[in-house]
């Protein structure tokens, strides 16, 4: 059962200049294998955010197939599919992005091949579940907003966002900007449709887990705001640039990440009190902010593989002898010593630059010593 934007990407259903699917091309396509169904993507392509029921092909929502989505966010997908490809980007993008911030830690943001992507880890409220919460719901901003912008998304375009106080009067405050206050609005009704569906006894673990991690989301969404700048273009004779047109653009997400390691560094330990409130577990330090981390248990060492935990250990990971940082082999391989052994690998080398205008380089292999934890 195959959903008609999956069909238009492969080029197998095509949009007429009216923006409605040609019924003769979509028969054409079906006859030999849905001959007793009805093609009803002429509706959908007509009005596809206000018939939600015309996503169901056959008798299957397409939506209730997407694996791990609570029932909430199983009707936004009805009501926004065509925002579903782009939630899926930004959660990739805040994997990627998870996978290279912790490259050198001894939990280095692996995937399991589950519908948690995580396993076991993110059921345990640690600094790292702290961080994939942020990360992620960071990563569907940056997706979201950055598709407003680009007119693939139906009910939104560029963005409306005020003009900046500290921009000079001479230059003008237009163009189409990165829509932030969709991707965030939009981020925090999908996103957090999850938490704020459970109804958790007041008092309990699952009540700080769900404060947690309502709390790391919107960490998350603020530090894409946060980073957010005004881009400008020169417009004027010969370069003159005697006028600017700015507008509203996302920061590089490799800075979202830099941020949020920086926050996950810097976490704060919270418990509940007597009331069901969230506190910290230390007084002595300052109270975090909306923008900190936060997590209420302590993280496992992640040295040896542990199922109850997640922990998938260090054994066989790669490691630096001359570092004395979490990616030499003392620490990252817990004091379990290493082993050495010789590796080839291949770069480019002899690199020339030829006019006009391209570089050209040699391949060359070399080998090198490599160290793996025991």
């Amino acid at each position: 059962q195959t959903g008609v934007n999956d069909l238009v990407d492969v080029g197998w259903v095509r949009h007429d200049t009216d923006d409605h699917i040609s019924l003769k091309t979509c028969l054409d396509v079906f006859q030999d294998f849905m001959s007793k169904k009805r093609c009803l993507f002429r509706s959908l392509a007509m009005n596809p955010l206000l018939i939600p029921e015309a996503y169901i092909i056959g008798a299957q929502p397409l939506c209730s197939q997407l694996v791990g989505l609570s029932p909430g966010q199983k009707k936004l997908c009805q009501l926004y599919q065509d925002h579903m490809q782009y939630i899926g980007e930004g959660a990739k993008t805040g994997i990627r992005e998870c996978q290279y911030q912790f490259r050198h830690r001894r939990w280095n943001c692996s995937t399991v091949d589950n519908s948690s992507v995580f396993g076991r880890v993110m059921q345990i409220g640690s600094r790292e579940t702290a961080f994939m919460y942020a990360i992620s719901a960071a990563g569907v901003v940056n997706a979201v907003s950055r598709a407003c912008r680009e007119g693939e998304l139906n009910s939104c375009g560029c963005s409306r966002a005020a003009r900046p106080k500290d921009l000079p009067r001479d230059w003008l405050w237009g163009g189409c900007g990165d829509n932030l206050d969709y991707g965030c609005r939009f981020s925090k009704q999908f996103v957090d449709a999850r938490e704020r569906e459970k109804t958790p006894l007041k008092g309990s673990y699952e009540s700080a887990r769900k404060m947690m991690n309502l709390h790391n989301n919107e960490a998350g969404r603020r530090a894409v705001l946060e980073l957010a700048h005004a881009s400008c273009k020169c417009h004027g004779v010969s370069g003159s640039c005697s006028l600017k047109t700015c507008w509203l653009q996302l920061a590089d997400f490799r800075k979202v990440g830099d941020l949020l390691k920086e926050k996950y560094d810097s976490a704060a330990a919270m418990k509940l009190n007597s009331r069901g409130r969230m506190v910290q577990m230390h007084s002595k330090f300052n109270a975090p902010t909306g923008d900190d981390l936060v997590y209420i248990d302590p993280s496992p060492d992640y040295c040896l593989k542990n199922q109850s935990t997640g922990s998938l250990g260090t054994v066989g990971r790669l490691c630096n002898k001359t570092s004395e940082g979490m990616d030499g082999c003392e620490l990252m391989c817990c004091g379990r010593g290493y082993d050495q052994f010789k590796a080839e690998i291949v770069e480019r080398c002899h690199c020339k630059f030829h006019w006009c205008c391209y570089v050209k380089c040699k391949r060359c292999s070399k080998t090198v010593d490599q160290f793996v934890c025991k």
